[in-house]
């Protein structure tokens, strides 16, 4: 009883009991972790713009409702190549010093996981849309827009930047919507995650817990081309120019009875896939996406015939090999 009538010794104990614990819970696992895991060879330092985006991802409250942290759970497996490790987040530094908000890894999915964001949609204009009026490119979204990121405009400065708004999701139909500093600096953070590329075998971990009936569906939608092209459509596609394939209007163009789509010579329409597309003013600029995402010939050649398939288009099947060809003269520049 005479120690816990003592109430210095009782202090000092909970004290020294307090530190231990921080040293052995915190401060010794993070030096072993800053130790042991540097930064992955291809890591790019973030720019400025990318730090400011940061703050205001932050500032926005877009971290309560996405998660940056692929689990090595099969469920993740949608999200990136790989699951994730320590040092994809080496990089990460305390924003000052009275915020430590380095890395954002969220606690739940209200919305989808972000880690490979900026290879999964890499174009601007999509993103710059998605944060004017989540609901204009996904119906079912419960995402908050953010007009405040945007001002309306009866005409364009040098320096503006337009956003491609279809008429009905505009306050007034007449104005020009026009990104501000802040939306395009919160898009360039987005745009810079991705995960960086491992290219040794074992040191990727695995993603565990496969479910058996799902790895029987994959394994018949691979052996079914149409369903391979409409799943790659869905993942690298679908996001602009819709499931119905008629795109939005005064934002991103239709496929449905598409001339280049429906044209036996296939070329452009790879190109576009490879190397992007810039041809129209009143659309959004269409990023590389089968560059961007690494797309083999067979990838491309299930895309582009399910194109060439669906919504009553009538173009002719391109097989893989043809696909490679001009994938070749692409690369080659020609």
């Amino acid at each position: 009883m005479e120690y816990f009538n003592d109430h210095r010794r009782l202090y000092l104990t909970a004290l020294a009991l307090f530190v231990t614990l921080t040293l052995l819970v915190v401060i010794i696992p993070a030096i072993s972790n800053q130790t042991n895991n540097g930064l992955l060879p291809g890591y790019e330092l973030p720019s400025d713009e990318v730090v400011a985006g940061k703050a205001l991802y932050i500032a926005n409250g877009c971290v309560a409702c996405h998660t940056q942290q692929v689990r090595d759970v099969a469920m993740d497996e949608v999200w990136a190549e790989r699951p994730g490790m320590a040092a994809d987040y080496a990089g990460n530094h305390r924003q000052d010093f009275w915020r430590n908000t380095a890395t954002l890894m969220g606690t739940e999915r209200t919305g989808p996981d972000l880690t490979t964001i900026g290879t999964r949609q890499p174009s601007r204009d999509w993103h710059l849309l998605h944060l004017y009026q989540p609901r204009a490119v996904v119906k079912e979204s419960i995402m908050p827009a953010h007009p405040w990121l945007f001002e309306e405009k009866e005409s364009l400065d040098l320096k503006d930047v337009e956003v491609t708004v279809p008429d009905e999701f505009k306050a007034h139909k007449n104005m020009k919507v026009v990104a501000k500093r802040e939306a395009l600096q919160l898009i360039a953070y987005l745009q810079s995650l991705k995960q960086i590329k491992i290219y040794n075998p074992s040191a990727v971990a695995k993603f565990l817990y496969k479910d058996e009936a799902k790895q029987g569906k994959e394994a018949g939608a691979a052996k079914n081309p149409g369903a391979k092209g409409q799943a790659l459509y869905a993942q690298h596609c679908q996001s602009c120019h819709q499931s119905n394939g008629e795109g939005l209007k005064g934002a991103f163009p239709p496929l449905k009875g598409s001339p280049i789509v429906n044209d036996d010579n296939p070329e452009l329409q790879i190109t576009i896939i490879m190397r992007g597309y810039d041809a129209k003013p009143e659309y959004g600029v269409m990023p590389a996406v089968g560059t961007n995402a690494n797309l083999n010939a067979e990838q491309i050649s299930a895309i582009v015939n399910h194109e060439r398939s669906s919504w009553g288009n009538k173009g002719r099947a391109i097989p893989p090999a043809e696909v490679q060809k001009i994938m070749d003269m692409i690369k080659n520049g020609k």
